[in-house]
């Protein structure tokens, strides 16, 4: 799953000096593209993890691996409208990495040790985001944008392929296995308590994303855009040494103290955004919450969705994180342009904030009970 997420985390970078390099098009008809993308991501997450639980791992992988692979490979050999029009439906296309590795984890790892495993998971993730981009803004202006493009889609061919490979469950293997019982009805488990986790989850990363938009801004404005690749560097490395804290303890705060800490810990950093070695400081703290936070979340979405749709929820739940970017970017950045990166700091924990309030303020609803419909039809039967 590591080398899955590696592309995934270079395809934007790589799209967008593509579309204004190779294309030459502007910054925006490149956001637009990858927009696009984005959306068709969150559009398919739910709906191919809902294809995952119903007709098992091999067969959506097979299907996604081919898609993606044909697209990055034609990428370079289309129009930009052409390009600009398949962005959604390849997007869809894309395999669901993220929730994938979750369902993995919950079907192998013990319930006792999901934190740890989880933690380990989003630590994963940190580490794809500190390689990936790096290497494919080398590859692309070392080699030719076609050639780069084809080359993102042989390697997301061929991750999905290894993935086919190793075929690892989804679902958990019982020493004595029964029937799975009927698919729970989505009005069973799509509950507030669940919405309420999502809301939260799509907050956190609407801090996240707009924490380094801000970031940037403010490392630009003060002429130190020399630091940046050591400034995101610390922060990277403060959310995996969080991540690794929140995996050893045997009890860590849940996720919605999390995440309230993760945005108001943001919040007043633009008060210290120069020199450039203070802006890192400040920004430690709040990247110490960030994996903590994102594992908290599958934590949660894992014990409250039934395993017959873990799939589906995991889906929804990388739905959400998506939703959480497309919306933290644009607001940020809005805040930046029409007054000042620190205001972009403060915009990234209250906007954040405030998408997960309602979440925040449903948190304490009692989780679910089981889906009744096995046990009335057990009822019916009466005793053998």
């Amino acid at each position: 799953m590591f080398l899955a997420r590696l592309p995934m985390t270079m395809n934007g970078v790589l799209m967008t000096l593509y579309v204004v390099t190779g294309l030459g098009r502007g910054y925006g008809a490149a956001g637009l593209v990858g927009a696009g993308v984005t959306l068709g991501m969150a559009l398919g997450a739910p709906l191919l993890g809902r294809c995952f639980d119903k007709y098992g791992l091999r067969p959506i992988v097979a299907v996604c691996g081919i898609g993606t692979t044909v697209f990055w490979i034609a990428a370079p050999h289309l129009p930009y409208e052409a390009l600009a029009a398949v962005a959604v439906p390849a997007g869809m296309l894309s395999v669901p990495a993220g929730s994938l590795a979750r369902q993995v984890l919950a079907a192998l790892v013990p319930a006792g040790e999901l934190r740890a495993a989880y933690s380990l998971d989003t630590i994963s993730i940190e580490a794809t985001f500190m390689i990936g981009p790096a290497a494919g803004i080398a590859a692309i202006t070392t080699f030719s944008p076609a050639w780069t493009l084809s080359a993102l889609g042989v390697l997301f061919g061929g991750t999905a392929f290894l993935i086919w490979l190793v075929n690892p469950p989804i679902r958990e293997v019982v020493a004595d296995p029964v029937a799975p019982g009927p698919r729970p009805r989505l009005r069973s488990w799509l509950t507030g308590r669940l919405l309420a986790t999502l809301m939260i989850a799509a907050g956190a990363l609407f801090v996240l994303v707009g924490t380094e938009l801000a970031t940037l801004a403010a490392l630009r404005a003060n002429g130190d855009l020399g630091a940046t690749g050591l400034v995101i560097a610390v922060m990277c490395a403060a959310s995996i040494l969080g991540g690794i804290v929140h995996g050893a303890v045997k009890r860590s705060l849940p996720q919605g103290v999390l995440m309230l800490l993760l945005a108001l810990l943001v919040v007043p950093v633009g008060l210290a955004d120069q020199p450039w070695w203070l802006l890192m400081l400040v920004l430690i703290p709040t990247n110490l919450l960030c994996a903590p936070t994102l594992a908290a979340t599958t934590e949660t979405v894992s014990r409250i969705a039934p395993p017959q749709v873990r799939g589906e929820a995991m889906g929804l739940q990388d739905a959400s994180t998506r939703l959480g970017l497309a919306l933290g970017s644009p607001v940020v950045g809005f805040a930046i342009d029409h007054s000042s990166p620190a205001w972009g700091f403060a915009a990234a924990g209250l906007g954040g904030l405030l998408i997960a309030s309602a979440g925040l303020l449903h948190r304490r609803t009692p989780e679910p009970a089981a889906d009744p419909a096995p046990a009335l039809a057990a009822a019916a039967a009466g005793p053998e």
